[in-house]
């Protein structure tokens, strides 16, 4: 393929999807991802796009949200093992809260093999993964059908959730910054989201590396009530993701990273590992890591944990290195 028939595909693709990742647009034009920046370089020269942390989006600052058609197609591989990780975070017989998006759709898939867990969703689609689950109470919000992401929303889901304890809340966004926290391209949705934060006593927050650094209209969660972070590993070459991960980290965020290098390998001869943060004040320790042992390696951000499940969350990472 000619350089002028990616770049046109290239353009089409983010035009089509809003942002679309390095990872995906190698795969679809059969190229490398070094030959992809270059050509992304050359397309924002031109403002037809704008680069992003491991990716491109339409050019105007604030990425417009794609349909659930264009973002089931989207980093898929990163979600799965981001779902993975986050589901070795839930135990048996605990209530929690799931709000809408693919990620938490695969959170999900995951979750209907818990015993006794209970969950609060406004999500369609993760209350149809959940469907069929035996042991898993579904409770859904009211509201009203927003049909490009399969979500309910508006006042009747926002006054469902008043009075609602759950331990945590797993959410998903359009965009994450250490500035302002989870962001979302919908009014309506960020406000359900809101909501669904203010029913939990811990905030967990799965994004995936092309959302690091990427800011959208609407606020969901300021990053001072994030508990944690769960994401993949940026690409070695993603020094902007890693700093966004740095600074998120430093303001209280514990990080836990899917498909992570093994520490043996992860530390480079320049650079020594930084600890992570511990839990901030009036919080707890989440089980499965992300305690003050925590260290950044390089890009890679890995989850720490001296008490109850750390043994099984290391040996989910340990696994998802080896797929």
């Amino acid at each position: 393929m000619f350089a002028a028939e990616r770049r046109q595909l290239i353009l089409e693709m983010v035009r089509a999807n809003g942002a679309v990742s390095l990872r995906e647009l190698a795969r679809v034009v059969q190229t490398s991802e070094v030959t992809v920046r270059r050509d992304v370089r050359a397309l924002e020269a031109e403002g037809l796009l704008d680069r992003r942390h491991g990716g491109a989006v339409l050019p105007g600052g604030f990425t417009r949200e794609s349909g659930f058609p264009q973002k089931s197609h989207l980093a898929t591989a990163e979600k799965t093992a981001i779902a993975d990780l986050a589901a070795s975070f839930v135990e048996e017989g605990e209530a929690i809260v799931v709000g809408a998006g693919t990620t938490t759709q695969e959170l999900a898939r995951r979750l209907a093999r818990v015993p006794g867990l209970t969950v609060v969703t406004n999500s369609l689609l993760v209350a149809q993964a959940l469907a069929h689950a035996n042991r898993v109470e579904v409770v859904m919000t009211g509201g009203t059908l927003r049909g490009s992401n399969y979500a309910l929303v508006g006042s009747g889901a926002e006054q469902s959730l008043h009075g609602l304890r759950v331990s945590r809340a797993f959410l998903s966004g359009s965009g994450l910054t250490a500035e302002r926290g989870l962001s979302t391209s919908n009014m309506l949705s960020a406000s359900v989201d809101r909501a669904l934060v203010q029913a939990a006593a811990e905030v967990v927050v799965l994004a995936d590396h092309t959302k690091l650094g990427t800011d959208t209209m609407f606020q969901t969660v300021p990053t001072d009530v994030i508990t944690r972070l769960v994401t993949d590993e940026p690409p070695a070459h993603d020094d902007r993701a890693a700093t966004e991960l740095h600074s998120l980290a430093d303001q209280g965020v514990q990080i836990a990273v899917a498909g992570a290098i093994p520490e043996a390998d992860a530390v480079p001869a320049t650079r020594q590992p930084r600890p992570l943060p511990g839990p901030r004040r009036g919080q707890h320790q989440m089980p499965g890591g992300g305690g003050p042992g925590a260290a950044f390696r390089g890009a890679t951000v890995l989850g720490g944990d001296q008490t109850g499940t750390g043994a099984g969350e290391r040996a989910r990472v340990a696994d998802l290195r080896r797929r």
